[in-house]
């Protein structure tokens, strides 16, 4: 299994990182509408999740294996007044009880492993989620360039390691297909995939395809 390696954010200065992303505000709602309280924002990187679902009303708590990005959110979350529990963590060992959390927000983090990396971290993904609480998670899709294309070297069939520079420099990318996902997430209520694909942003045309999961656990 691969360790962990924090994203370099001084190699990344891209405002896209301290905006929430569409899908949240969507699920802010939905997650409203439930009386959902309790949300982790899992691997929060500099905190534009953390931050909106706090405003958002909800109790959050967050972690990220950067301690600049911590540092970050904590200091943005003062800034606006807000109460949010941050801290450095690896997602393959959460600092967390069983059963804390009614939702598990995890916005292009997870895929930053390899194959059994995976596995450990759903399992505690699945360990943390309240009975009846929701997840949405992304994965690297498999149409990927980067995994057909990119020449990236590979450290297991389903798993690239950037070597290109940049913040992602080192870094595991782990990839799926469909027929993945459902076997991965068999122990878990799958309540809808998407599959995206970003093909055009930063003013030149890209290819950059996600699964989107929403699912649950439990009752």
């Amino acid at each position: 299994m691969s360790i962990s390696k924090a994203w370099q954010w001084s190699k990344d200065d891209s405002p896209i990182w301290l905006t929430p992303c569409e899908e949240s505000y969507y699920l802010a709602h939905r997650w409203r509408e439930k009386n959902y309280d309790a949300v982790l924002d899992l691997g929060c990187g500099l905190g534009r999740h953390a931050v909106y679902f706090a405003k958002m009303g909800f109790d959050v708590s967050a972690f990220d294996l950067s301690e600049e990005g911590v540092n970050h959110l904590t200091e943005w979350a003062s800034r606006e007044g807000l109460k949010i529990e941050a801290q450095c963590a690896d997602m393959l060992q959460m600092p967390y009880g069983d059963d804390s959390f009614d939702c598990v927000f995890a916005y292009h983090v997870i895929s930053h492993t390899d194959t059994k990396g995976i596995k450990v971290i759903l399992s505690e993904i699945k360990r943390v989620l309240k009975p009846g609480g929701e997840f949405f998670i992304t994965l690297c899709s498999k149409d990927t360039w980067a995994f057909t294309d990119g020449g990236f070297p590979s450290i297991d069939p389903n798993t690239i390691v950037k070597d290109d520079g940049g913040a992602e420099e080192g870094i595991p990318h782990f990839y799926v297909s469909m027929d993945d996902i459902m076997e991965l997430f068999s122990d878990f209520r799958v309540l809808g995939v998407k599959h995206t694909d970003d093909c055009y942003y930063e003013g030149r045309r890209q290819n950059s395809k996600h699964y989107f999961i929403l699912g649950g656990y439990g009752e």
